[in-house]
């Protein structure tokens, strides 16, 4: 199996794990039900978790973005190469994080 399959498939994973997080995420912020706290402090709370919630959210969609844009250079036999400089990125830090777009001197 070459390198670039093996890529290919733990992106691919990557991509429906995170697809679905958000979309679970997304149904918790969108789609409730329950009537906002009488307490105040239940009210705080319930404020800080939507707000992690929205953080995760986001943070779900920045890495499935950066995952659909490896998937894409690999498609155009781009992946591997640094979008800054155009260096190779080492294998160990694509095995690291396969959705990277910069080599480690870039990244810094």
């Amino acid at each position: 199996m070459s390198h670039e399959h093996e890529f290919r498939k733990i992106l691919s994973a990557r991509r429906v794990e995170l697809a679905e997080r958000v979309r679970r995420i997304d149904t918790q912020l969108n789609h409730r039900e329950e009537p906002p706290p009488a307490d105040f402090a239940d009210q705080a709370s319930e404020q800080e978790n939507l707000e992690v919630l929205r953080a995760l959210e986001s943070e779900g969609r920045s890495e499935l973005a950066m995952v659909e844009a490896a998937l894409a250079r690999l498609g155009t036999g781009e992946y591997g190469r640094c979008q800054h400089c155009g260096a190779g990125i080492a294998p160990a830090r694509l095995s690291a994080l396969p959705w990277t777009d910069s080599c480690i001197t870039c990244a810094r």
